[in-house]
Formats: structure tokens, C-alpha cells, sequence
């Protein structure tokens, strides 16, 4: 199982950047997948999480109405498209999957992974 992130890079405040996750070694169309980051000296937390079936989605509070998660079955792959960006989206940012079909509020809890990427930084700064 692996999940390969890509599109990270440092972005001015204001700016935009999408993010996407290739997965490879299972079917993508049946797990809830979601982005996580982490800042230095903080917890892993859950960003955006969509579900296989209805695509149905989950935004931490931050990010509602700038970030955008999505994803191309037929491609087994999710992007994160982030719009706005703030200093405070600082991280790196890891694509997960769960191998329950979770709701996605509960997929992004970090508890919940079963495979993770192997992250990619995102830093906002002038």
C-alpha cells in the first residue's frame, strides 16, 4: 500500500497551491481518504477528509471555505486544492487512508489511519 504526495512548495500569503495524492497497491474508489498536517511542536491533525461512496466531505474549521478536497477514482487520486493561504498552513501535509469506509468527519482523526504518506511541505511565508 502507498500513497504519494506531491505539489508542495513555499507560497507567499494570499496564495494557492494543490496538493495530490497518487495511490497505488489497492483501490482508492473504496477507502475515505483524507489530508492531515502537521506544524512543528503540534499534534497531526485532520484537514479535509472525503468518502469513497457519496463524497461526502469534512473540513477542520480553519480551512472551511478555502480549502477544497477532492478526488478521481478513476485516476485513484485526491487533491487538496488550497486557496487563501495563511502562515498559519504552515506543515507538512500527509495524504491518509482508512480501510473502513469511516464518515468523514471520523476518518480524520488521526487514530483512524491505517496508511499513511510520506508527507509534503507546505510553508506560507514572505
Amino acid at each position: 500500500v502507498q500513497l504519494v504526495e506531491s505539489g508542495g512548495g513555499l507560497v507567499q500569503p494570499g496564495g494557492s497551491l494543490r496538493l495530490s495524492c497518487a495511490a497505488s497497491e489497492f483501490t482508492l474508489p473504496y477507502y475515505t481518504i483524507g489530508w492531515f498536517r502537521q506544524a512543528p511542536g503540534k499534534e497531526r491533525e485532520g484537514v479535509a477528509c472525503i468518502s469513497s461512496r457519496d463524497i461526502s466531505t469534512y473540513y477542520t474549521e480553519s480551512v472551511k471555505g478555502r480549502f477544497t478536497i477532492s478526488r478521481d477514482n478513476s485516476k485513484n487520486t485526491v487533491y487538496l486544492q488550497m486557496n487563501s493561504l495563511k502562515p498559519e498552513d504552515t506543515g507538512v501535509y500527509y495524504c491518509a487512508a482508512a480501510n473502513v469506509n469511516y464518515a468523514p468527519v471520523v476518518a480524520c482523526d488521526p487514530t483512524r489511519v491505517a496508511y499513511w504518506g510520506q508527507g509534503t511541505q507546505v510553508t506560507v511565508s514572505s
